[in-house]
C-alpha cells in the first residue's frame, strides 16, 4: 500500500510539472527564444526569468486571442524560408510590379549572382529585423539598391549596401573619414538603415510611402503628399506623382519579394544560404596589416575585404577608429589562435603622416620615401590636384615607430584636395602689420604652409619691408606684384612730392 502511495504521488508530481511546462510554453511564446530578462513583481523569476505567473490566472480578452500567433517548432531549413514566414508588408499589385518580375526572370544569372552575394549577409539583417519586429522582406531591399555589393557607389556618391548619401550617412553617424567608410560597414549601415526605415515608417504610417521617401528623400514625399492633399487627390504611394525611380522602386522590391516566395513559378533557382551566422566580430588591439589579417584567418584578401568594406582597398587596420573586424564563424576562431602564436614581428608596416603644408603629390611622397605611383596609389589621390595643409596619409611605417596610429588622427584623419596649381617661389615686402596668419588670409594659403616657407613660427609677425617668400600660384603672383609695385610707385610719387614742392618764403617787409 506505501508503495502504491509513493507512485500516485510521484505520478501527480510528475503531471503537474507537464501541466506547468505546457502553460509556458503556450502561453509565452518567447519560451521557445530563450529566458526573457524582464520582471516584475507578480511573476517568479527562477531559472525561466519571467515565464512563470505567481499570481492568480486571468481571462484574456476575444481580441488578445485573435493577436496571438502560433510558432512553429520547426525552424526554418534555411534563411530563404525564415524570410517568408516573416512577410509583413502588404503586396502591391500592378502592372509595373509584373512588368520587374519579368526583367528579373529574364536575367536567371544576375539573380543568381546577386543571392550568392548576400549569403555573407542576411542572416544578420534578418536577425536584427526580427529584434526590431519589421517585416523581413527589407532584408531584400539591398538586391534593389546595391546588388548587395558593399563597394558599389552611384553616380550621385551614395554608397554601401544600403547606398546611404554623404550627408544622410553622416546624420546616421555613419563616419566617413581617410580610412574608413561606414556607409560600407556591414554592421554600421544595416543598423542605419533600419533606423532610416523606422523613422520614416513612424513618420508616415505605410511601408511603402517610407520606402519611397528612403530613395526620394523624406521631404520630397511629404512635399508630394501635401500637393495631393490640397488638390483632394489619394495620399497612397501609387496616388502619388514622383520620378520614374522611385515609381519603379517598390515595384521592385515587391517582385523580388514574390520570387523569393516561390522561386519555382518565376523559373529561378536560389543558391542555399543555411539559417544560422555566417560571421563573428572579433576585437583588433592593435594596428595590423590587412594582409597579415586574412593570413592569420586563414582567408583570402577579397572575402576578408568583401565582410570588412569600411576600409575600401587600404592596406591597414587602425585599431584606434576600427576596433572591431568580422571574420567567418570558424575561422575567427583560427584567427585568434595564430595571432597568440605569431612570431614574426610587428602587426602593421603602415602609419599616418600629416602633410605640413599644401604640396603637390610628388614632393609628399619623396619626403615620406615612397613613389608617387604608389602614395596615389593607397591614397586614392586623383589626378591634377595638390595635397591640401593638415591632410592625413597612409605611408610605410619607420622600423623605430612602435606607437600605433593615435585615436583622434585614426577616427577624425581627412585628406582633402586643392586644384593642382602651378607654384612658383615669390619674394615680397611685408608691409606694416603684416604677419604669417594675415599673408596666409590674402593669399588663401595655409598659415602652416607660409610658416615652414619663412622658417618662422605660425604666430608670427614681420617687420615692415622684411622679405617674405611665398609660394603662389602664376595669377596669385602677378596679383601680388602688381601690388608691391603700386605700393613703391605711391611711395616715390611721394618722395618726388616732398622734393619738389616749393619752399614757402616769408614776405618781404
Amino acid at each position: 500500500m506505501k508503495f502504491l502511495k509513493l507512485a500516485c504521488l510521484s505520478g501527480l508530481l510528475w503531471l503537474t510539472g507537464c501541466a506547468s511546462t505546457g502553460i509556458t510554453s503556450l502561453s509565452n511564446p518567447d519560451a521557445i527564444h530563450g529566458p526573457s530578462t524582464a520582471t516584475s513583481g507578480n511573476q517568479a523569476t527562477g531559472a525561466y526569468g519571467s515565464l512563470i505567473p505567481s499570481g492568480e490566472l486571468q481571462p484574456i480578452t476575444a481580441a488578445q486571442a485573435a493577436s496571438r500567433a502560433v510558432t512553429e517548432l520547426a525552424a526554418p531549413a534555411d534563411i530563404w524560408e525564415r524570410i517568408r514566414r516573416g512577410y509583413g508588408m502588404p503586396n502591391l499589385e500592378s502592372d509595373l510590379v509584373v512588368d520587374r518580375e519579368q526583367w528579373y526572370t529574364t536575367r536567371p544569372d544576375y539573380i543568381l549572382r546577386m543571392a550568392e552575394r548576400s549569403n555573407k549577409y542576411l542572416f544578420h539583417i534578418v536577425e536584427e529585423l526580427e529584434r526590431r519586429n519589421m517585416p523581413s522582406e527589407l532584408a531584400l531591399l539591398p538586391f534593389v539598391e546595391s546588388a548587395f555589393n558593399p563597394q558599389a557607389v552611384s553616380t550621385a556618391k551614395a554608397a554601401g549596401m544600403w547606398q546611404f548619401m554623404p550627408a544622410t550617412g553622416k546624420s546616421f553617424d555613419l563616419k566617413q573619414n581617410a580610412f574608413r567608410d561606414d556607409r560600407r560597414d556591414v554592421l554600421a549601415s544595416t543598423r542605419a538603415a533600419l533606423d532610416y526605415l523606422q523613422k520614416l515608417h513612424d513618420m508616415f504610417g505605410d511601408w511603402d510611402l517610407a520606402l519611397a521617401a528612403y530613395n526620394w528623400g523624406e521631404g520630397s514625399v511629404g512635399r508630394a503628399i501635401a500637393k495631393n492633399k490640397r488638390a483632394g487627390l489619394g495620399l497612397s504611394y501609387t496616388d502619388l506623382s514622383m520620378p520614374a525611380e522611385t515609381r519603379l522602386y517598390v515595384p521592385k522590391l515587391q517582385a523580388i519579394k514574390n520570387i523569393v516566395a516561390n522561386p519555382m513559378a518565376f523559373n529561378t533557382r536560389l543558391p542555399l544560404i543555411g539559417n544560422h551566422p555566417y560571421f563573428q566580430t572579433v576585437d583588433i588591439k592593435h594596428d595590423i596589416d590587412v594582409a597579415l589579417v586574412a593570413k592569420l584567418a586563414e582567408v583570402t584578401v577579397e572575402d576578408f575585404k568583401a565582410l570588412n568594406p569600411s576600409g575600401g582597398s587600404r592596406p591597414v587596420i587602425l585599431a584606434a577608429g576600427t576596433p572591431q573586424i568580422l571574420l567567418p564563424w570558424d575561422n575567427a576562431i583560427i584567427f585568434q589562435s595564430n595571432l597568440e602564436a605569431f612570431g614574426g614581428g610587428r602587426l602593421a608596416s603602415w602609419t599616418v603622416w600629416r602633410a605640413p603644408s599644401t604640396m603637390k603629390p610628388a614632393e609628399a611622397a619623396k619626403r615620406v620615401g615612397m613613389t608617387e605611383t604608389e602614395l596615389r596609389s593607397v591614397n586614392k589621390i586623383p589626378p591634377r590636384v595638390a595635397i591640401k595643409a593638415g591632410s592625413s596619409l597612409l605611408v610605410p611605417r619607420p622600423t623605430q615607430l612602435v606607437a600605433d596610429v593615435a585615436e583622434h588622427v585614426a577616427d577624425n584623419g581627412q585628406l582633402s584636395f586643392a586644384p593642382d596649381a602651378i607654384l612658383t617661389r615669390t619674394v615680397l615686402k611685408a608691409g606694416k602689420k603684416d604677419s604669417v596668419a594675415s599673408l596666409a588670409r590674402r593669399y588663401r594659403v595655409s598659415p602652416a604652409s607660409v610658416a615652414e616657407w619663412n622658417k618662422v613660427s605660425a604666430s608670427a609677425t614681420f617687420k615692415a619691408g622684411q622679405r617674405v617668400v611665398m609660394f603662389l600660384p602664376m595669377r596669385a603672383k602677378t596679383l601680388a606684384q602688381s601690388k608691391a609695385h603700386g605700393r613703391t610707385q605711391s611711395s616715390s610719387k611721394q618722395a618726388r612730392s616732398k622734393v619738389s614742392k616749393p619752399t614757402r618764403l616769408a614776405k618781404q617787409p
